[in-house]
Parts: structure tokens; sequence; C-alpha cells
């Protein structure tokens, strides 16, 4: 196709304009008096004007040869003026320092700094994603903390909000949108989130009701970016499970910077510590860099990368799970063979050409590869004896079975291969002029999809084959002689060779104004989507196209309290991925059609001084119709669809967060969600949807250790009611309506701060270092059992089936250190 001839074209037609306006940058980091930057500064030059982000940098080009007064200000500390003269091209660094203001504004109002607040997004402070203790720490770790977004397995970074699943967020890396592998089933093979936490500058997320700019997905946004360094560092984070290095460099003239990240992860401290024992020897390794490069005052090029390799080894060799009640205490015990050996490779590139045409104008041109290749190989034969434990206090044989009431066999088989290849070519705009904003961009997609799917299960019960749920013949042994045919219980045999071509647009308008004195801020946009499957197996060519209306409006009324009031939503869609046109066989349906939302979200922030610390408790009550729904199972952290379009649903609910300095210079919050979501499938009537959280709570809390101010305190608690996963994946979901137990869990870490900024030494061991700490943490605090599913175990004498939890990971102790120099 040759679509993105056109853009190519519209770049070679701007090209004259680069050798326009003559400019001058200045950039710097602003610090207050006690060397700590502070964000939200206001940099204003004629009618041009910038912030500081939340690390105090900022950079603002005025009018190379002339005198240009600039004027640095902020609500709580005095301005500072100061005028400049600079050549065409040169760049000044300018590092004020801003003193406090014993004159407090009072009023508050809608500037740049609240931007993220009208536009309903959370923002959430990088340096405290590298302090949160958490099986799988990062930014995951942190989103699980806040309302409506619920994740069930901390060995997981996928989560789900407000009702849909994991495959309903996006995910962008400075502007650029990046996917997940394909094939993973458990949270224990997933190795590392493709967010590397040392290189993050800014996260931003909303959890609904979201502008025009960010893709067709039904849930979330998660918006990242990486930041341009201002310094040479090296940060490094070592731990029992694992290590990552960051590296930070900035060239003499300041035009090239670079970060590059290597991480590796060793799950061996967390799996070896499951009920499971195993020889278990994963590796989980990558690195990524951001590159940025300042061709003129006008033109950027930026590289973004990332390579990957997840080697995930697995050999299991027994298990015994002890469940039942106190009177009839009951374990199931488990010899295994075989092994798993799973390998997830993938290559990412990204380059990015950002060109400033004039103050009003900036365009980009972006363009990107992702390639995986997947491989999940297993035989794992699981012999399994069920029946009741001796629970004679004394007694020699404690614990152990004596009466087998099942025994049987289970075995699985895999042979599963994914070869994917994605690009993306894009591009896009920023238009801006008095108080409108105008966005736009074009973007071409192209999606190469191979694949190879054969699993097969046999499963015996007393030495007699189970037959598969869908088969007439019953098998009635030993009682009755059974002449049927042997198949296995489940059987899955698919070859896909598809390709998606894809071509989206967006144009959408922000505007600042009033309303008497009220000050209000508006946005409107309008999404196009149009793809075509082509898939080799059923030799179709399926085209479809949809369009996505999506509007925000924000008010911050003039009262004497502080509050804000948003309301947004629109016509969501969530055009298939290769996963979703995939059905339960492993076939590829070409003509499953988008998923569509109707969403509603009504908000409110209220801005207070409590303890005089500032605090603030966002509200946000949301509903979701949807149609045309795709339904799905979920096993562990594996969707499987139905790839039809036979269902409807809705979800809604209710989401609250109270965050604020509860330790002065720290910042807490607390989180509550109720959600309701349910789905009907053919007609049938409404059931619970897989992802059904009926209430959530949890909290994010930093401290100090009495009398010992360097050592400081994190909490981690998460609280979710049940999920409706504990039936067979394979049941009639109208038949089996089980919930899993609520999830429980508390992280706790401890930090001993040897060197930070507020502590610098001039001399000793301790004068290379920017930033050192010690310090241990302890997952699972508590000890709670969690459950992920249930593992179904047939008792052949009594025909019942027995629920036996898989259990995640218990308490573990771990140590870890960071450094920066």
């Amino acid at each position: 196709m040759d679509k993105p001839n056109y853009t190519i074209r519209l770049l070679a037609f701007l090209f004259p304009l680069f050798c326009l306006a003559q400019t001058g940058t200045i950039k710097g980091v602003i610090l207050n008096e006690f060397n700590q930057p502070i964000d939200a500064v206001n940099i204003k030059s004629d009618d041009n004007g910038v912030q500081t982000n939340n690390n105090g940098f900022f950079e603002i080009k005025i009018p190379a040869n002339k005198n240009v007064k600039i004027i640095f200000s902020h609500v709580s500390h005095k301005n500072i003026i100061a005028t400049f003269n600079l050549k065409n091209g040169e760049i000044l660094e300018f590092n004020p320092v801003l003193k406090e203001n014993v004159e407090q504004i009072e009023t508050v109002v809608i500037s740049g700094k609240r931007r993220k607040d009208v536009e309903g997004i959370v923002n959430i402070d990088p340096a405290t994603l590298k302090k949160i203790p958490g099986a799988q720490a990062g930014v995951e770790n942190l989103l699980k903390t806040l309302p409506g977004v619920s994740s069930n397995n901390e060995l997981s970074t996928q989560y789900s909000v407000r009702g849909g699943n994991y495959d309903e967020n996006l995910i962008y890396v400075n502007g650029i949108e990046v996917y997940r592998p394909f094939l993973i089933r458990s949270g224990q093979q997933e190795g590392l989130s493709f967010v590397n936490s040392d290189l993050v500058q800014n996260v931003d997320f909303s959890a609904g009701g979201f502008q025009a700019k960010y893709g067709d997905k039904l849930s979330s946004v998660l918006d990242i970016t990486y930041r341009k360094p201002t310094d040479n560092t090296v940060a490094i984070d070592a731990s029992l499970l694992g290590a990552s290095v960051a590296l930070e460099n900035v060239s003499k003239d300041s035009k090239f910077t670079s970060i590059v990240g290597l991480r590796y992860r060793d799950n061996s401290l967390l799996v070896n510590a499951k009920e499971t024992e195993t020889n278990f020897n994963p590796t989980f390794a990558d690195v990524q860099s951001y590159l940025t490069y300042q061709f003129t005052d006008k033109l950027e090029v930026s590289f973004l990368g990332n390579a990957s390799l997840n080697k995930y080894n697995y050999i299991p060799l027994t298990r015994q799970t002890n469940f039942g009640t106190l009177d009839n205490p009951q374990a199931l015990i488990v010899q295994y063979q075989g092994q798993e050996k799973d390998r997830y490779q993938t290559l990412f590139g990204a380059l990015c050409a950002n060109y400033d045409v004039n103050d009003d104008l900036s365009l980009a041109l972006v363009t990107s590869t992702y390639h995986t290749t997947e491989e999940e190989y297993f035989d794992i034969l699981a012999q399994y004896a069920l029946g009741e434990v001796n629970s004679n206090i004394g007694d020699e044989n404690l614990g152990e079975v004596e009466f087998a009431e099942g025994i049987g066999s289970q075995l699985n088989h895999g042979r599963n291969d994914l070869d994917a290849l994605i690009t993306n070519v894009e591009a896009k705009g920023t238009y801006t002029k008095n108080e409108n904003e105008f966005k736009f961009s074009i973007k071409y997609t192209n999606e190469d999809i191979r694949d190879r799917l054969v699993e097969w299960e046999v499963i015996d019960s007393a030495g007699f084959s189970i037959n598969p749920p869908s088969s007439d013949a019953f098998n009635d042994q030993p009682y009755t002689p059974y002449e049927g045919p042997l198949e296995a219980y489940q059987n899955v045999k698919a070859r896909n060779n598809t390709t998606i071509s894809r071509l989206q647009a967006y144009v959408q308008w922000s505007k600042r104004s009033s309303i008497g004195e009220h000050d209000v801020w508006y946005n409107a946009g309008v999404r196009s989507h149009s793809w075509t499957v082509n898939d080799q197996g059923t030799n179709q060519d399926v085209s479809q196209s949809v369009f996505s209306p999506r509007a925000q409006f924000a008010i911050k009324p003039n009262w004497d309290k502080d509050m804000l009031f948003r309301l947004s939503g629109g016509l969501y869609y969530q055009p298939p991925f290769y996963r979703e046109l995939r059905d339960q066989n492993g076939v590829v349906q070409p003509n499953v059609k988008a998923q569509k939302s109707v969403h509603l979200v009504l908000g409110n922030d209220y801005s207070f001084k409590m303890w005089d610390r500032p605090f603030k408790l966002t509200s946000e009550a949301y509903y979701k119709k949807l149609t045309d729904v795709n339904p799905y199972t979920l096993e562990n952290v594996r969707i499987r669809y139905r790839a039809t379009n036979n269902a409807e649903a809705y979800a809604y609910g209710l989401d609250l967060r109270l965050n604020g300095e509860f330790v002065p210079g720290t910042e807490s919050w607390f989180s509550f969600g109720y959600l309701k979501t349910e789905e009907n499938i053919n007609d049938r009537g409404y059931i619970a949807r897989p992802t059904d959280q009926r209430l959530k709570f949890a909290a994010l809390f930093q401290d100090y250790v009495p009398n010992i101010p360097s050592m400081k305190m994190y909490l981690n608690l998460v609280y979710n009611t049940g999920l409706p996963g504990g039936s067979p994946s394979y049941a009639d979901p109208y038949v089996f309506q089980n919930r899993l137990p609520d999830y429980k869990r508390a992280d706790i870490g401890f930090q001993f701060v040897l060197v930070d900024k507020d502590k610098q030494f001039d001399s000793g061991w301790k004068k290379p270092f920017k930033d050192l700490s010690f310090g241990f943490e302890i997952f699972n605090v508590f000890n709670v059992q969690n459950s992920i599913t249930n593992t179904w175990v047939r008792d052949v004498y009594s025909k019942r089936q027995y629920a036996i939890p898989n259990y995640l990971t218990p308490r573990v102790f771990n140590v870890r250190t960071t450094m920066r120099f």
C-alpha cells in the first residue's frame, strides 16, 4: 500500500520552512532554597510560555539577537525576572533558585499545573515507582493501588480497568504505542514489563473517557514519557530478584542525549516459595535506549529501542495442597514428570522527528517496528491422589493422606509458535491559536502474524479416560464396558497466516475559556479507524470501518472551596487485534467486528488543606454500555475469545481516591472502588463477567521511622473481592458462576538512606554518590493464601469434582540496594 507516501510528500513540502525564524534556547532546572526541584513553575516570555515538569526541568525558545525579558513565577515563591540575548541556535543553561513567597495566593485557577486534572488524568510521581515494594515493582505495581484498577496476581504486570480485560488497555511510551507478547498464559512466565522505571520522567493514567488523540481501546490509557538527561549519571538497583543499570549521558554542546537501561530479573525467589516443588531456571533480560539529537532549535530526532529475551524453563516435581475444613481436611498430592520450555524474544525500534514550524505549529513523523518470536513447548504428566488427611496432633503421619478417594493422571502437551511483525508510520501535529489547540494525526499500521497452535490434554481418573465435555459418549466404567472412541479432553490444533492493514486518523480541539467568573475547559474530537483482515487459512479478505466521537468538559467554579468538576464520554470502539480474531479452537475468524462501548464519566476534584498540608479527594462515577461484545474466558492471565460478537454488557461503578501528605514531605493515598459488570450472551440473560471485581480497597503509604529520619517505610495494601474464575475454563458460564476467594495482600519495604539530595558529602567514601540506600522488603506480610485459578479433580467413585486452589506466592523476604553517582 502506498499511503505512507502522502506523509513523505507532506514533509518534503514543509522542508523549506526549516530555515524560518531564528531563535535561541534556554533550558535548566529550577530549585527551591532546599535544593529541591519545583514543578509547575511558569516561564513567560512575551506571548510564549512553558512550565517546569516534575523534575523542575524547563526548556523555552526565544527570538535570537535581541533582548528578551523572561519572568519565572510560582504561586508559592517569589518571582525572578531576567533578560537574555542569545545568538541563533545558541543553547544556554540557566538554573535559578526561587525563594519562598510570604504572600500566598489564595484563589486557585485552571492553569497549566491543573491541565492533567481537567483531562481526568492521574499523574504519578516517577520517584515513587522505584520505592514502593512489590513482587513486580514498577509502574503497574502502583497502578494496582488506584481505584478502578484490579489485578489478582502479584506475578503479573497485567491489569483490568473498570470491568475491562487485559487487552483493553493502551500503553504509550513517548507517544508510541507498545505491545505485549501474545502467548503468555501465567504471571510467572511474564518476566519484565516493557516500561523501565529507571528511565521514566512522567506517568499519566486515564481510567476512561479519554481523548480522541489516544487509540481505539475500551478501558484505559497509560501514557509514559522517558526523560531527556540533563547530566551524566549512573544508577544501579540490585536485589535478590534481579538488577538494573541506567546510564545517562549529555554531550558537551547539549545537542545529544542518551539514556540506556539494562535489566535482569529472576523470579526464582518467588516461584520456589510456592507449594509446587520445581526446578526453575528463568532468564528475563532486556536493554532499552532513548536517544535524542537536536539538529537545530526547530528540529529534533529521537530513537526509542528495546530488545528483550525471556526464557522460562520449568520442571515441576511434586505438589501438596491442603484444603477442605477442620472437620474434613483433604489434600491433593501430585507427582510430576516432564517440563515446560518457553521463549519470548521481542525487538522494538521507533524513530521520531519533531519539527517546530513556528510558535503555533509543530509537526512530527513517527515510524516504529515491533517483532516478536514466541515459543511455548511443554509436556507435563501429573499423577495425583486425592484423599483424607491425618489431622491427629502428635501422630507421626500428621498431614499425610491416609485414604485415597480419587486417583488419576493428567497429561498436557503443547507446541505453540508465533511470529508477529507490526509496522507503524504516523504523521501528527499540534496547532495553537489564542486559547485554541488543535491536534491531528494520520497513521498506517501493518500487522503480519504467523501462528501455529497445538495443544491437547488427556485426563485419566482411576484408570479410565475422561471424555471431553462436548462428547455425547458417557464413560461409566468399571460398571459398564466402554466401547466409544478415546478422545483427548481438550484438543486444539490450528495454523494461521494473517495480515491486518489499518488506517487511523484523528482530529481534536481544546480550549480554555470562562463562563462568567467560572473557568472552563473544552475538548472535542473524533477518530476514524479502517482495517482489512486477510487470512490465508480461510481465504477471506474482510474490511470494516468505525468512527469514534469523544468529548470532555471541565469547570472550576469561583467558589471559596477549591472544586473542579469534569464530564467526559463518547463512543469508543475496539477493532479486533489478532488474539481477538482467534476462536477457542485457534482458528482465525476475519468477520469479527469491533466491540463498541458508550462511556459516560462524571468526576470531581476537591483540593483542601488538613494539618496545614495539601490533600485532594477525587471522585468519579462511570457507566459503560457495551454492544457487539466478544465473550472470553480468563485462565490465569491468558484470554481465550470466542471470536463472536454475540453478547452485550454493561459496567458501572464509583471510584474514590484521597491523596496527600499524611506524613510531611511524602505523598500517600487511599483508594476505594465499587464495580458491577455483567454480560448477556445469546440473550440467555445477564451474568457476571470474568472481570466483575465488585469491591476494591488499596492504600499506598510512605512514612519515616520515629527517631531514625534516614529510615523510610513504604507500605502497599490491596484488597479485592473474588473474581468469577472458580469454574473450569471449558464450563458453561451460565452453569458455573463460582467465585475465587478475596485477594488480600500487603507488601512492606524499609529503606535506610545514606546519601540523597539533602545529605551530600564532600569527602570520604560517600563522596562519589548522589544517592545511596540499603533496605529490605517483605512481600505478602501476613502470608495470605491467595489463589488465581482452581485445578478440577474428579473422584470416580462419587462422580464429584473438587476445586483445588492454585495458590500464589506466600511470604517472601527480599534485600535491595540502590545507588546513583
